[in-house]
């Protein structure tokens, strides 16, 4: 199986190839690929040195499945290039979550609306893909009415250039420039850009995304995402209104039952998911669980994920895996 990682040197590409080694992928060529700048560039895989390729070079190989993590604008343009020769697309940009052709899957939540027809299949937002892996198997339980999250995003989210301004400034540095503010000591509640109804792309992603992935667009969804001056891993304060009432225990054992979650909760030993504990997992972790007296049938919660794997490359390989096990690939 020849599987091409299109934007390989980047934070979430690399991440990508180092899931796919550690799961052991059957991959038997790996085909790195990135822009013209980055041709010749040496990434490693399981020891070996590969060299970067372009797109057209890529296609001319024909692999099998592509994963891809290079934007939104380079996905829409060269995801249908490599579908037209029958590879499979596992797009991490932002391009094709809401077309009403695509599939925007979770392998654990909703893996069982892909077919062997679709060519190409959209990753969810980081932040997304986390908090639906809780509210799954609460809405099935319960019925979700309304969702209310708030995100602490790290800047990892938002790339390489990122991280070094922060750690430029942590340093004695003053320049900005990725971020229209300083990011260290600070926070910012401004992810992507802001939209004609004052909320934020980001923001708008959960939204859409969340109804989409759950196949029901009777949830609502609104959200205010914050970048916060951490390195790696997203938090997420979530508030869950459901149609019927609950019992804390009830809702601990249920997510504990979730595959790729983890209950971390026991406010006793000071114990409740943090990104330090959830950098380098594969696993969504999820604490402060408690019921909100303010309202009737609403729980609030706490859930963090390290973005770059399940919240982007480990999703990825597991939709891979998943069309593997169907014998597709």
């Amino acid at each position: 199986m020849r599987v091409a990682v299109v934007g390989a040197t980047g934070l979430v590409g690399s991440t990508m190839l180092q899931i796919l080694e550690e799961r052991n992928f059957p991959l038997t060529e790996l085909i790195p690929v990135a822009s013209e700048k980055s041709v010749g560039t040496k990434v490693k895989y399981k020891g070996k040195e590969y060299s970067v390729v372009t797109a057209d070079t890529a296609i001319s190989m024909k692999p099998q499945l592509a994963i891809f993590s290079a934007g939104g604008s380079i996905s829409l343009e060269l995801a249908p290039k490599f579908a037209e020769i029958g590879c499979y697309v596992v797009d991490n940009s932002s391009a094709w979550r809401m077309d009403p052709t695509k599939k925007l899957v979770v392998p654990e939540v909703n893996g069982n609306v892909l077919t062997k027809e679709d060519l190409i299949i959209a990753n969810p937002n980081c932040s997304t893909i986390q908090m639906v892996m809780v509210l799954k198997p609460l809405h099935d339980k319960y019925g979700i009415k309304r969702v209310v999250v708030s995100t602490y995003q790290s800047v990892s989210g938002t790339g390489q250039k990122a991280v070094k301004e922060m750690e430029d400034q942590r340093a004695g540095g003053d320049g900005f420039s990725v971020y229209p503010h300083r990011i260290d000591m600070n926070v910012l509640p401004h992810i992507d850009v802001f939209q004609d109804n004052g909320y934020t792309k980001e923001e708008m992603k959960m939204v859409k995304e969340t109804c989409k992935i759950l196949g029901d667009d009777s949830v609502k969804v609104t959200a205010t995402t914050v970048r916060v001056p951490v390195t790696g891993g997203h938090s997420e304060s979530v508030n869950i209104e459901f149609h019927k009432d609950f019992e804390e225990n009830d809702v601990r054992e249920i997510l504990s039952n979730m595959p790729g979650v983890v209950v971390v909760d026991n406010p006793a030993a000071n114990a409740y998911p943090m990104p330090l504990d959830a950098a380098g997992k594969d696993e969504v972790f999820v604490g402060r669980i408690r019921r909100d007296y303010s309202q009737p049938n609403t729980l609030n919660c706490w859930i963090v994920a390290d973005n770059l794997r399940k919240g982007a490359a480990t999703n990825a390989v597991q939709i891979a895996k998943y069309l593997h096990n169907q014998g597709w690939l």
